[in-house]
């Protein structure tokens, strides 16, 4: 019976227009790790981005994320994102999919914000409208304060900014919308937003999970949420202030 009905939806969807039978079945949220620089990761994120791998977000992880199904894509957006995503994705076989944005000596950070407000509305056009994701499990690797920014979004209030409002997070059943921060916040690498749709493209569930590591990478920060993590005095980490 519930084959049938699920049959039943899947194949309404595609007598509708619009996007509503493209949406993922699963959306997994993450920051990009501790940074140096522009650039590149420092020690702390690149380890960060190998527990991942190991623990949730690669092939065989010990606590793997994937309870429903295999990741589908991995997506990415600066650079620091790219290194994060890359040793999970390559584990499936799976190249990571960048709306890339890098820095460049000429443009100042408003520039730089609107081109990675850009590059946001676009993978997520992309994302929740193109059948290819439908009912698929898809990571997102993205900038901070393009997940949840909601002094971004009152400065905008005619233009989706971060991927809380167009990956229809607002849209959850009360419950889970109360859960959601409006503003990702700066002093955290270590959690995932996990967003489960219905067939139909509506948002049903929301989790926020910590980054719980274990064994080898028991060490790396974890943090509550808005507390700044504790680094060595000799770390070249970006502090969060």
């Amino acid at each position: 019976m519930l084959i049938v009905k699920h049959a039943i939806a899947v194949a309404g969807c595609f007598l509708m227009v619009g996007s509503l039978c493209a949406e993922p079945s699963r959306i997994i949220l993450l920051r990009h790790g501790e940074k140096e620089n522009a650039y590149a990761l420092c020690d702390v994120g690149q380890k960060r981005s190998l527990a991942l791998k190991a623990q949730y977000l690669g092939k065989n992880a010990e606590k793997s994320l994937f309870d429903k199904s295999a990741p589908e894509a991995f997506f990415a957006t600066t650079l620091h994102s790219l290194e994060l995503a890359s040793p999970a994705a390559d584990s499936w076989g799976l190249p990571v999919i960048t709306y890339a944005v890098v820095p460049l000596a000429e443009m100042d950070a408003v520039e730089v914000s609107n081109w990675v407000t850009n590059q946001t509305r676009r993978a997520a056009t992309e994302l929740m409208n193109n059948p290819r994701w439908h009912q698929k499990t898809v990571v997102m690797v993205w900038e901070h304060k393009h997940i949840a920014n909601e002094k971004m979004v009152e400065n905008n209030p005619d233009l989706m900014v971060d991927l809380r409002q167009l990956l229809k997070l607002d849209q959850l059943p009360a419950e889970y919308q109360v859960k959601v921060p409006k503003t990702w916040s700066g002093a955290n690498y270590n959690y995932f937003w996990i967003v489960d749709y219905d067939t139909s493209g509506k948002p049903v569930a929301f989790a926020q999970q910590r980054q719980d590591f274990s064994g080898k990478y028991s060490g790396l920060p974890n943090n509550d949420w808005g507390v700044a993590e504790v680094l060595a005095a000799k770390s070249k980490c970006k502090r969060w202030r």
